[in-house]
């Protein structure tokens, strides 16, 4: 690959745009783990992997800037999931390669970004753990991604994975490995985490 991904030249993008629906709308980038939000976890644990850390969101755009966090929103109309977040996080780019992760992420270990550097095709790699494809957790080559990504709304399969298929980006397992996520009440609960956003 031509600009191989280094800390150098990898953005880290951290997608906390979603409603969460099944947790009653709760921004899941501030709910607290251990004394502190996500979002803000995320941005400690990669701090010297990445060169740059930004994160997409859609609201409470203050408290981002007061933690002196780079926010970018969703630029493309309509209900899109995803893949807009994805969009806004490859225009706001300024290396070659994203690495992508969902602030309810319960967790990765220090293996996460040189397993998906090593494994990478072309245009990136894509987490496989035991529960299968986690499409969001990746690593992406910026200009095929930027590309791409039109194409794909234009055609109205806007799932991630289908995105993935139309770059030449390889699976990377992780095996005995589950990621995790935060969508429910009892996924909080199980992690000691409060359903509260108060800091």
């Amino acid at each position: 690959m031509s600009d191989f991904p280094t800390a150098a030249n990898i953005t880290l993008g951290i997608l906390a745009g979603g409603r969460a629906t099944r947790l009653g709308g709760l921004d899941k980038a501030w709910l607290q783990q251990e004394g502190q939000p996500r979002v803000l976890r995320w941005r400690d644990r990669f701090a010297n992997e990445v060169s740059v850390i930004v994160v997409s969101a859609n609201r409470d755009l203050p408290r981002y800037a007061a933690a002196g966090l780079e926010v970018v929103t969703d630029e493309v109309g309509g209900d899109l999931g995803p893949i807009a977040g994805l969009a806004a996080l490859a225009a706001a780019s300024r290396t070659p390669w994203l690495l992508t992760i969902p602030v309810d992420l319960l967790g990765v270990d220090g293996s996460l970004l040189p397993m998906l550097v090593a494994g990478s095709g072309v245009d990136g790699a894509y987490a496989r753990d035991d529960d299968g494809v986690q499409p969001l957790v990746a690593l992406w080559r910026v200009a095929a991604l930027r590309s791409t990504i039109p194409a794909a709304i234009a055609s109205g399969d806007t799932a991630v994975q289908s995105l993935q298929r139309r770059l030449d980006m390889a699976p990377v397992g992780f095996d005995g490995v589950r990621f995790g996520n935060l969508n429910t009440p009892d996924d909080l609960a199980s992690a000691g985490i409060p359903m509260t956003n108060e800091q």
